[in-house]
């Protein structure tokens, strides 16, 4: 069943987009950064807050090269791009790896220098993990979502459940 599922498995899985140690991933060689828009940076439909407008601030001075990549429609995506300003992909039909392989070209960054920051394992982490990119999966940040969501997160804490099963028997290992 596990091995069956590890494709799914994120490479970090961290409670919030806003506790990843950005500067240290930086240090690390990491130059860009694409993110998901709903439950990663806002709740689902939100414009930009300032939390977020600090945060893609933080990332240009730190020297980061960002992308939002987003399932949604145009007119969301530029929403809430209007107070960020950064590079963006919409209706990117995650987890097609087509946009993925895009947002790299768009922000002159390649698999090995890219990371992926999502709150969907079918649709953030498998697309990146598909390309090859490290991937951070986060808590969403709003427990109210849209139906087809839902029914995905059960599927999710089943997948959830094996990934966190694997990483203690690899702390058992490691001791």
């Amino acid at each position: 069943m596990k091995i069956m599922f590890e494709k799914f498995f994120p490479d970090e899985y961290l409670g919030s987009t806003y506790k990843i140690p950005f500067e240290k991933l930086y240090e690390q060689g990491y130059r860009g950064v694409i993110f998901d828009i709903d439950n990663t940076l806002v709740p689902h439909g939100a414009p930009a807050d300032e939390r977020a407008k600090r945060l893609f601030q933080r990332l240009r001075e730190i020297g980061f090269e960002s992308c939002l990549l987003s399932n949604n429609q145009k007119k969301r995506v530029e929403m809430f791009n209007q107070e960020i300003q950064t590079h963006y992909i919409y209706n990117a039909l995650k987890p097609a790896r087509k946009n993925y392989l895009h947002a790299m070209e768009i922000m002159g960054t390649d698999q090995t220098n890219t990371l992926f920051v999502g709150d969907q394992l079918f649709t953030d982490v498998w697309g990146a993990k598909r390309v090859g990119i490290h991937n951070i999966l986060v808590h969403p940040i709003n427990p109210k979502e849209e139906i087809q969501i839902v029914l995905k997160r059960y599927l999710e804490k089943i997948v959830l459940h094996f990934y966190k099963k694997s990483k203690k028997r690899l702390k058992k290992v490691a001791n």
